[in-house]
């Protein structure tokens, strides 16, 4: 057997590993390197391969490492090396040991036993009742505890109550700098003092992934400070790593004094304690992962529907969060008078900030109801988009349904006086076209967003509303999408006018998207088919047709003010160089 030395910047560090005859491990600075270096930035993820055989160890430089293994001063790209001799990378320098039976146990890794899980697989234990009795408090115990002190806390009281001869335990982890930090520690006995773990007994255990076990006999706790309790009163301490992927590098260290006298036979006794500590090892990380999962879950519930949240799966799989340019259908909507609101409500604006906030989740919740994500809140507007991360035929539509759904539960605020939104109106603009969409942050904090030309549209739509007086606008994409693919008796459309809006470069066609008649009765289809005549008189110059069939509306029909106050501004004569275009409609605030 062998042993690997860690040096960085010429200081041996507190961090060795055991080459064992016949393994082949991996080095460097990644998660599942099977060796972990993660101190020097120089190493590469998985940077070279150690197979060791009785008295050699075979070093090769792995394709994908970014920098260069020397040894001796040359360049290698494979070379076996002996005990005494040394390879470097990066600031740091890796030495190689044999490992004798005349090694200490200060400097020598044999002393101690890496556990494999197999191993424990037949252990029976003594008091099971006990044991049993301690595991069923276990998921009680993690719910509860509202931070990680009084997780640590329990943790520990349960088990020192299942491991009858443990007189401490300690919940430890390693920090960015590889130093080894007691996060809490419980003694049996409140005068017995703080317990030391063994910093290399820690590394060891997170490094193989396995628990480390050390056990002596009185007579060599009497001659020294071991590496593995540097406390006398002990004859045992075992190290397990949480197996938990939320929270890394953090062990379970346990010693205490067993009433039996050899070494061996203690050893053999304290396989139950160890396996009943790696099933508590195992419970805590199988929690947390769960309650890292709700909690990332509730994150990304308020941007994303069920079936996003399907497709991502229960293991948050973010890939298909990835940004990506697509095309997309986007909403904007914005209440109305909100800056004129909160100037008349200054001394109420934590009540202002509540209804606003009823106000966006009124619009949210529909633009989830339809399948859209949820983007970043602009102060009182929502923005929503469908096409990503999933698309389907239905998208441009489900942005439409989700725009009357909001229209439709604003209309029921104002006709109730109680209700807190009743004053309230919104404004909503959707624009199609191609945009980037996609997350930013990390996998911890998912946020989404989407920009483009598209977004710029979607805006300037819902501004337009304002002047054109008219709740929802879309582009003339949606407009033939709702035409030709949406039920009369969900929805309706009527186109309004072309125009160049103020700071744009091309003319478009904007169309107001209406509710079905059962919900708008007042408002019919002859009622349409009139304005939208109108409008085509208008474009092509006839003004006096256009007057004649804008008049049709119903009175309680504002669609028509903007092209009569054009028409009676011109005294129902186009210009003499009128192309249709309706220009400088300045962008509402």
């Amino acid at each position: 057997m062998l042993r690997l030395l860690a040096f960085y910047d010429d200081q041996q560090l507190d961090r060795q590993f055991v080459l064992a005859t016949g393994e082949s491990k991996v080095l460097g600075r990644g998660e599942t390197a099977d060796f972990r270096t993660d101190w020097d930035a120089q190493i590469s993820r998985m940077h070279v391969r150690l197979e060791t055989t009785n008295h050699t160890t075979q070093v090769t430089r792995l394709n994908d490492s970014a920098n260069p293994v020397f040894i001796d001063g040359n360049e290698i790209q494979t070379s076996e090396l002996r005990s005494g001799q040394s390879f470097v990378i990066g600031d740091s320098r890796f030495e190689l040991r044999q490992v004798t039976q005349s090694d200490s146990p200060r400097s020598s890794d044999g002393q101690q036993l890496a556990i494999d899980r197999r191993q424990l697989q037949n252990i029976r234990y003594e008091d099971a009742d006990k044991r049993i009795e301690v595991l069923t408090s276990l998921p009680a115990v993690i719910r509860e505890s509202g931070v990680e002190r009084d997780l640590h806390i329990a943790l520990l009281g349960l088990l020192l109550a299942g491991i009858r001869h443990a007189d401490g335990a300690a919940v430890v982890g390693i920090d960015e700098n590889s130093k080894s930090r007691v996060l809490h520690q419980e003694r049996r006995f409140e005068t017995n003092g703080l317990l030391q773990p063994s910093t290399r007994m820690i590394h060891n255990a997170i490094n193989q992934q396995k628990s480390i076990l050390h056990v002596w006999d009185d007579t060599e706790s009497t001659q020294s400070a071991t590496p593995y309790t540097q406390q006398a009163e002990f004859n045992w301490a075992f190290c397990t790593p949480v197996y938990s992927d939320v929270v890394q590098n953090r062990v379970f260290y346990l010693a205490g004094r067993s009433p039996l006298t050899s070494a061996r036979t203690n050893r053999e006794h304290l396989h139950a304690d160890i396996k009943f500590t790696e099933f508590i090892a195992e419970i805590v990380g199988s929690l947390q992962r769960q309650q890292e999962l709700e909690r990332q879950q509730a994150g990304l519930r308020q941007f994303f529907s069920p079936p996003v949240l399907e497709a991502v799966g229960s293991d948050l799989d973010t890939s298909l969060l990835e940004p990506r340019e697509c095309d997309v259908t986007v909403l904007f909507c914005d209440l109305r008078g909100f800056s004129h609101r909160a100037e008349e409500q200054a001394d109420n604006l934590m009540g202002l900030l509540e209804r606003v906030s009823l106000a966006l989740e009124v619009m949210t919740s529909q633009i989830l109801r339809f399948g859209g994500v949820t983007g970043d809140f602009q102060g009182d507007a929502a923005l929503g988009f469908w096409g990503w991360p999933i698309s389907t035929d239905e998208s441009p539509l489900n942005a439409c349904r989700a725009a009357l759904a909001i229209r439709s539960e604003f209309e029921k605020a104002r006709a109730d006086p109680q209700h807190p939104l009743t004053d309230f109106e919104t404004s909503v603009g959707i624009a199609h076209g191609r945009a980037v969409a996609g997350k930013i942050g990390t996998r911890e904090q998912v946020k989404v967003t989407v920009f483009g030309p598209v977004v710029n549209l979607a805006s300037r739509l819902e501004g337009m509303t304002r002047e054109l007086h008219v709740p929802i606008l879309i582009d003339q994409h949606l407009d033939q999408m709702v035409r030709t693919q949406l039920s009369p008796r969900e929805g309706r459309v009527r186109r309004l006018l072309r125009l160049l809006p103020y700071g744009m470069d091309r003319p478009l066609m904007v169309s107001e998207l209406v509710p079905p008649e059962s919900l708008l009765p007042s408002l019919t289809q002859q009622h349409l088919d009139d304005f939208e005549r109108g409008v085509d008189a208008f474009i092509q110059g006839d003004w006096d047709s256009a007057w004649s069939c804008l008049h049709r509306m119903p009175p309680e029909d504002r669609a028509q003010d903007y092209l009569a106050m054009q028409i009676t501004q011109h005294n129902r004569n186009a210009p003499a160089n009128w192309d249709g275009i309706v220009r400088n409609l300045k962008k509402s605030g």
